[in-house]
């Protein structure tokens, strides 16, 4: 897979925060040695998150975000901004905070979010080629982010390559968990059941079963691919039963009765989900729905936008098996993208999909505020697993 194939999902998300005009926009550019995004005076300028994607040495493939101005809210315009930048703090891996005015109270709220949030920050003092920064504040702007800011000079080769050599030093995804870890060893026998129907892409495999095949094959684990109405035939082949079998979640209850004893079963939902989130909340989470109450309410994040399709599974087939087990009482509502309330209170469960097309920060930090909030939270995979109730049966 090519640098410009690397899903979004895996790449280290490295944002741009500061005031306007502080030369986040100016910064990126010479960091990047790219044209990335507009510079002007004119304070707003950067209307939108604007990304970037880029290979960075030591940190390979790369989203650089370019935010609004974080204390742009005079007008409405700028709320709008202002809530954009919000949305895009809860997706970055590593967060740079562009110190440049006296007043720090603004840069103060933020840094406190991203350390809430557990996301490492990197404190930058711009504008180094135009001035030289008082000593006291320089030291004050490194107390916010508990440890030294980098005095950068754009103009100076050797400060912009300090800023690579700190965000490499901060990485936080220098020791990403594996999908099957756990699950499989090498020479180990792997069954694929992946349904082609309406919800796969014409003549395309989806993200979650692209990237669990690839790595079964840089774990030289033995792999057969199936689609379910051939699975009953394949295990009559083989002399042995495979060590696993993954599936599609949709067609959990089939696939299980057919798990051959010993073997072990999960699906690409519940892969993801521990790759990008925390099975034991989700687990907790789909425990949950035996006590909620008859007019619960229940909120499904689809943590990207498509079209509806027919049959769909967040929309259409997980809230039928929700009123099946719950009643028709309950009430379902669902979202897409990045349109996640910022108040979750209000709801009895949140259920999210797979989360195959974003990155793993994003994932956590939904995951944290629907703690923080006291309300339960899943996953697709998890979820099903628990209505058909083979949860339990479940490798994860």
């Amino acid at each position: 897979m090519s640098l410009q194939e690397t899903p979004t999902a895996n790449r280290l998300h490295i944002g741009f925060f500061g005031r306007c005009n502080s030369g986040k926009s100016t910064l990126i550019n010479a960091f990047t040695a790219q044209q990335v995004t507009i510079v002007s005076p004119v304070a707003g300028t950067t209307t939108d998150v604007v990304q970037k994607n880029i290979e960075l040495h030591g940190l390979g493939p790369c989203t650089l975000l370019d935010t609004a101005g974080f204390d742009d809210a005079s007008t409405d315009l700028g709320t709008l901004r202002m809530e954009k930048t919000a949305q895009s703090a809860e997706r970055v891996d590593i967060a740079v905070v562009v110190f440049d005015s006296e007043d720090l109270s603004e840069e103060r709220q933020w840094i406190q979010k991203f350390k809430a949030r557990r996301t490492p920050v990197v404190g930058v003092v711009s504008k180094c080629d135009l001035r030289t920064p008082d000593a006291a504040w320089v030291a004050e702007c490194a107390a916010l982010v508990d440890g030294d800011v980098l005095l950068v000079n754009i103009q100076d080769k050797s400060s912009l390559d300090a800023l690579l050599a700190r965000l490499v030093s901060v990485n936080p995804l220098k020791n990403e968990p594996e999908i099957t870890h756990g699950l499989v060893d090498d020479g180990d026998l792997v069954l694929l059941v992946m349904p082609q129907d309406i919800q796969a892409p014409k003549g395309r495999l989806i993200l979650p079963q692209v990237q669990t095949l690839r790595e079964l094959l840089d774990k030289h684990c033995m792999t057969i691919s199936v689609t379910p109405d051939k699975l009953e035939a394949a295990l009559a082949l083989l002399k042995e039963p495979p060590k696993l079998i993954i599936t599609d979640s949709q067609v959990f209850p089939m696939v299980h009765d057919l798990t051959p004893a010993g073997t072990l079963l999960t699906s690409f939902s519940v892969l993801m989900a521990g790759l990008k989130g925390d099975i034991a909340s989700y687990v907790a989470g789909a425990k949950a729905i035996e006590s909620l109450p008859p007019d619960a309410r229940i909120l499904i994040a689809e943590l990207c936008s498509h079209a509806p399709l027919e049959e769909d599974i967040g929309r259409v087939k997980i809230p039928r098996l929700l009123k099946k087990r719950l009643g028709d009482g309950i009430s379902v509502d669902v979202v897409s993208g990045h349109d996640f309330p910022a108040d979750v209170s209000g709801y009895d469960l949140i259920i999210q999909c797979g989360a195959c097309m974003v990155n793993r920060k994003l994932v956590q930090n939904r995951i944290i505020q629907a703690s923080e909030q006291h309300t339960p939270i899943s996953n697709y995979g998890i979820v099903i697993a628990y209505l058909n109730r083979i949860l339990d049966d479940i490798a994860y």
